[in-house]
């Protein structure tokens, strides 16, 4: 099967037939050029057609999507007759099986598969991503900021973004919260009508909500393996205190409960959760189903906006030998990110799309859980690869706040305790 111009191939037939030419007298190579012209635009013809080969593209992707994305990769290939010495296999494979697969053994994984975010980093150091290439532009043009972000490592773009849907946002009851814009609010409503607030602060994942959105930084280096190396933060610090100090001022309230899942809350007004618990949510609210982004907050007099963790779904094409097979694995990945199918893959199994035309479709407009964390994504920061023992340091930093440990300590107190929470974290290996 035939296409388009490769220009590199242009570039080196041209390039051995000007060298053919060039060796000669002035006039030797005025006659040469004059003869061996139709040479040259023979050359440029043969060149502008290429075969792309033939073979079996393999992609993994989560089961709830296989037949879907299976149907998809055959309406790519009716789609695109050039491409038809080419079978497209789906298989299904979760985004954390196949991350964890493609850093095992590269050569045996799939041509192009899906993962989370939070593995960008491994997988690029186990050589299992190529670089988008001529595909970047397209890809930061289509895509929101946080999506095109979390593709991102040291300056390029290694993957295809597919969804902007997991992070936290809240649901609360329009007839108990009036106005959902402030925590001091919110937590005041929930008191007053004797209801509860409902938040995750045990969690390394929730917490980041107040730490982030106080300005901290928490980033883990890694090596070429993929091994942590050590921890960039400052939790240590003013803006640390000052998101500690949100923390107990919420825990002392009445209305908190310490948990992030509607279907273990009761007598609920508000909760801090995700999209995978929105007809929970519906169901608990009834006609009083509401959400927002999440609030601010305020802390000696300083407003802050809760921030937190993004998670997106992305789309990895795997280095190739053969450049026809890479050119069809790109394209197929374009195609499977597309505005197009990011609105037929949302009708079909509701994966909240990352493109920004997709994000205007009136379907997705109205899921008002994705609406608030649309809205929220944008305070928020990509999910990086953080190792096992952070997860357990942080539940013991908010077990602390729960049971009491900090109420009626000074910053100088909390500066201590934040100060021996990053030394743990940054000794983490």
């Amino acid at each position: 099967m035939k296409k388009k111009l490769i220009a590199a191939l242009t570039a080196c037939v041209l390039a051995a037939s000007l060298a053919a030419c060039g060796g000669g007298s002035s006039s030797g190579t005025s006659s040469t050029g004059g003869a061996d012209a139709p040479k040259e635009e023979a050359a440029a013809e043969a060149a502008e057609e290429v075969d792309y080969g033939s073979g079996e593209i393999k992609v993994w992707v989560a089961e709830n999507v296989q037949s879907f994305t299976d149907e998809q990769c055959q309406a790519f290939l009716e789609a695109h007759p050039e491409f038809s010495g080419y079978t497209i296999t789906t298989e299904a494979v979760g985004e954390g099986d196949a991350a964890t697969n493609m850093i095992t053994d590269v050569e045996g994984g799939a041509d192009i598969f899906g993962f989370a975010q939070d593995q960008l980093a491994r997988l690029v150091a186990a050589g299992a991503l190529t670089p988008a290439g001529d595909d970047a532009a397209w890809i930061t043009e289509q895509n929101d900021a946080g999506a095109v972000s979390a593709a991102t490592m040291g300056g390029q773009i290694f993957a295809y973004p597919i969804t902007s849907d997991n992070g936290y946002f809240l649901y609360y009851d329009k007839s108990v919260v009036k106005d959902p814009s402030t925590l001091e609010g919110i937590v005041a409503d929930c008191e007053a009508a004797g209801k509860g607030f409902y938040m995750e602060i045990n969690s390394g994942w929730y917490q980041t909500a107040f730490f982030f959105g106080t300005g901290c930084k928490m980033e883990f280096e890694t090596d070429d393996t993929g091994n942590f190396t050590g921890a960039n933060m400052d939790y240590a610090s003013d803006k640390g205190v000052a998101a500690l100090k949100k923390m107990i001022e919420l825990h002392k309230s009445k209305a908190f409960n310490n948990g992030s899942s509607v279907s273990n809350a009761a007598n609920c007004a508000a909760i801090v959760d995700g999209t995978w618990d929105a007809q929970a949510a519906k169901d608990m609210f009834g006609e009083n189903y509401a959400t927002a982004k999440l609030p601010t907050f305020n802390v000696d007099g300083t407003d802050y906006q809760m921030s937190g963790f993004g998670g997106f779904k992305l789309l990895g094409v795997k280095p190739q030998t053969d450049p026809g097979k890479l050119a069809v694995c790109r394209e197929l990945a374009k195609y499977l990110s597309s505005e197009e199918v990011q609105v037929a893959r949302y009708n079909a199994v509701f994966w909240g799309p990352s493109n920004k035309a997709a994000q205007q479709n009136e379907a997705v407009k109205a899921d008002e859980a994705l609406s608030a964390l649309a809205e929220q994504l944008q305070y928020t920061i990509p999910q990086g690869q953080y190792p096992n023992d952070y997860w357990s340091i942080s539940t013991s930093l908010g077990d602390s706040v729960i049971a009491g440990d900090y109420d009626s300590a000074d910053d100088a107190k909390l500066l201590e305790a934040l100060q021996s929470f990053q030394d743990q974290v940054a000794a983490i290996k």
